[in-house]
């Protein structure tokens, strides 16, 4: 009897772990929709600007969390960067944040090769991540509204008709 019921709970752990899969390589999904103030902190640039979340306010403002070693992050580059393109002139912001772990030279070669119009940020200390909630999966992308709330969070691609339907309905409130 106890192998039976052994057997029965053993498909539990990778029924769970297969549909966390599916979901994150589904199209993203948002883990949450609130109203929580994104966390002040100062985004160092490629160039060696430095923005604060307090400087952005009033502008509606994306934050996408990747990697260079990233295949998700790699393939969903240009769809962020033809959002940025189709919604910068509505003002939207969008802040390109680097992990801990990735090799400065990799991002600087990914930002130049591809010729990333938005700003780049290197996480060097791990800090930026974990005042977002400890992010530790990429891609995670936030959608911070003009008065600096979280709306939207995303982990893995996020589906970009919806993701464009959003931004339209935060960029004109």
């Amino acid at each position: 009897m106890g192998t039976v019921a052994t057997n029965k709970r053993s498909w539990v752990k990778p029924a769970v772990a297969a549909a966390v899969l599916l979901a994150l390589l589904g199209g993203g999904f948002a883990l949450f929709s609130s109203s929580t103030p994104a966390p002040d902190v100062t985004f160092i640039t490629l160039k060696g600007q430095k923005v604060t979340t307090e400087s952005l306010r009033g502008r509606v403002v994306m934050v996408n969390f990747w990697a260079t070693s990233c295949a998700t992050c790699v393939k969903e580059m240009p769809q962020m960067v033809d959002t940025y393109n189709k919604f910068k002139g509505q003002g939207l912001e969008f802040v390109a944040v680097t992990m801990a772990y990735d090799p400065p030279n990799y991002v600087v070669n990914f930002a130049e090769t591809r010729k990333l119009p938005f700003k780049v940020a290197m996480d060097t200390s791990g800090e930026i991540a974990k005042a977002f909630g400890d992010v530790t999966l990429t891609p995670t992308t936030f959608l911070i509204d003009k008065e600096g709330k979280i709306i939207r969070r995303y982990v893995g691609e996020p589906d970009f008709n919806a993701l464009h339907e959003l931004l339209q309905k935060a960029l004109a409130g």
